[in-house]
């Protein structure tokens, strides 16, 4: 039986509880043996770059995960640098990893998109989907039955927080205690990101 790998992918521009408390809901609920954070190294679908280098949003993210023993970091599309498109990296895991299937974790609200995904033919062949749903969500009546039968629903708790209020309070000089791991905003601190 092929090992479950869920993908979390992001700018993680920084990563925060939101993210890892998904990433876990998903690997439980998903009956995942892992999560792998991919973070991107630019977004197609965001205007403005990210604050934080690629680099420095890899660097997050290991410290992020560091110490949970189902939890790994993936620096693939940082390493093939440009524009982040999802079929060109499932494209890369699956060739890399054949004996491995994959699970984009996505929130509830990015499953309805998936039909306008860039190549989603191609993406949904090859991989699965986690879609974060708040209880009581269910997946909407006009999803091609071909995507819907590709998507596991996982339930989340609501967590209102994003990883723009973060850079938003550190401008401020507020606390981000408990919002990110304590290890991220040490990196936050000791090299004056988002200030």
């Amino acid at each position: 039986m092929k090992k479950r790998i869920g993908i979390m992918g992001g700018t993680f521009d920084p990563i925060h509880i939101g993210h890892l408390i998904a990433a876990e809901q998903a690997r439980e609920q998903g009956r995942l043996d892992e999560v792998w954070f991919l973070p991107t190294y630019a977004p197609p679908h965001k205007k403005e770059s990210p604050a934080g280098t690629p680099e420095q949003r890899l660097e997050m993210v290991r410290r992020a995960v560091n110490g949970h023993p189902r939890f790994a970091v993936c620096d693939l599309e940082i390493r093939r640098g440009g524009i982040s498109y999802s079929a060109d990296t499932v494209e890369a895991l699956t060739e890399e990893y054949p004996d491995v299937h994959f699970l984009f974790i996505i929130g509830a609200d990015m499953v309805e998109y998936l039909p306008r995904w860039h190549r989603i033919g191609d993406i949904a062949a090859r991989i699965g989907f986690i879609g974060l749903a708040r209880p009581g969500y269910t997946l909407a009546p006009d999803l091609p039955s071909w995507l819907k039968d590709k998507v596991t629903l996982v339930t989340m708790p609501q967590i209102e927080l994003s990883s723009s209020e973060i850079r938003s309070r550190v401008r401020a000089g507020r606390s981000i205690r408990y919002l990110v791991p304590g290890a991220v905003q040490e990196y936050i601190e000791e090299n004056g990101l988002y200030v």
